[in-house]
């Protein structure tokens, strides 16, 4: 699986731009890859700054909500009409409006300790993945993967927003993010393999079926926040999985039709109708060129693994 797409989703026409040119890439690697379009419309912030298209969808600072979910939604409606998608839980409200159009859910590394984000995930009817800590720890993940697949009852909305008691079944299918931290990447071989020991030590996996519950994030702390080196830990990836690594169930990749990324010009100079098409003002992501070659790439690490499988 590959959750390929944009860092964040600032302009829905560059989003269904974006999501037409992977269905190509999708169809074209149908038979190796299952491809994943990511579509996230909220973003946590270390300290403060823009949060995302539902939080203030016209990016002036004026916070209007409800039209970011109504935005929000009909773009969801038009993307899942060409792939599926992904996006992260950042709060517990939004996705009783979203979540039925997604097919991967994600928690981020600041929100992997919290008890609302395990017990969200527990009745979510999607995988779930939780990545590490920011500064790289494990731990947060493993224990989250176990909270999250047991039962819980809290309190929370229902989906015409009357606060309710919620009870949920657990979610047996969330799996650890790799994303790298402060003390450096966690994508080679020996991280995948401690990643492994510790999914098995805390019974999420067992030896005699390990099951592929590792996914690597190729941007963040991997990537040393350079996009440029996210191809690099793709290629690394794919070096494994020629080698028969059947831990890994996917990876994750910011990816855009422009390279880089920028910044929004003040409203004198014009504010979002100024910002570069197809170009986020979130973290910095590959050009579209690079992703084919990347997509290409990890499509023949497949077919390398499933031929020496057969000999």
């Amino acid at each position: 699986m590959v959750v390929i797409g944009p860092c964040s989703i600032h302009d829905p026409e560059a989003a269904l731009d974006y999501a037409s040119r992977l269905k190509k890439e999708a169809d074209k690697h149908k038979g190796e890859l299952h491809i994943v379009m990511r579509a996230y419309l909220e973003k946590p912030r270390t300290t403060v700054g823009w949060k995302g298209l539902i939080n203030d969808p016209d990016i002036d600072g004026s916070f209007q909500i409800n039209k970011g979910l109504r935005i929000s939604r009909q773009l969801f409606v038009n993307l899942t009409s060409k792939l599926p998608i992904a996006g992260e839980m950042l709060d517990t409200i939004s996705p009783q409006f979203l979540s039925d159009l997604f097919s991967v859910g994600a928690i981020g590394a600041r929100t992997t300790e919290s008890q609302l984000h395990r017990e969200l995930s527990s009745g979510l009817s999607f995988p779930v993945g939780f990545k590490n800590g920011t500064d790289g720890t494990l731990g947060v993940a493993v224990d989250a993967l176990r909270a999250a697949s047991h039962p819980h009852h809290f309190l929370s909305v229902t989906k015409p927003g009357v606060v309710a008691i919620v009870g949920t079944e657990g979610n047996k299918d969330c799996f650890v993010i790799l994303r790298g931290g402060k003390q450096g990447t966690n994508y080679d071989e020996k991280s995948v393999k401690e990643t492994k020991e510790a999914l098995i030590k805390s019974n999420v996996i067992t030896e005699e079926k390990p099951g592929p519950r590792i996914m690597v994030d190729c941007s963040h702390g991997n990537s040393n926040k350079n996009h440029r080196n996210q191809p690099i830990v793709a290629a690394e990836i794919a070096r494994q999985i020629s080698n028969g690594e059947d831990g890994i169930c996917g990876l994750m990749i910011e990816s855009n039709i422009v390279e880089g990324r920028q910044d929004v010009p003040p409203k004198e100079k014009g504010g979002k109708d100024a910002l570069k098409y197809g170009c986020s003002i979130t973290d910095a992501c590959i050009s579209w060129e690079d992703t084919e070659s990347v997509l290409d790439v990890l499509a023949k690490a497949v077919k390398t693994r499933r031929e020496a499988k057969k000999n």
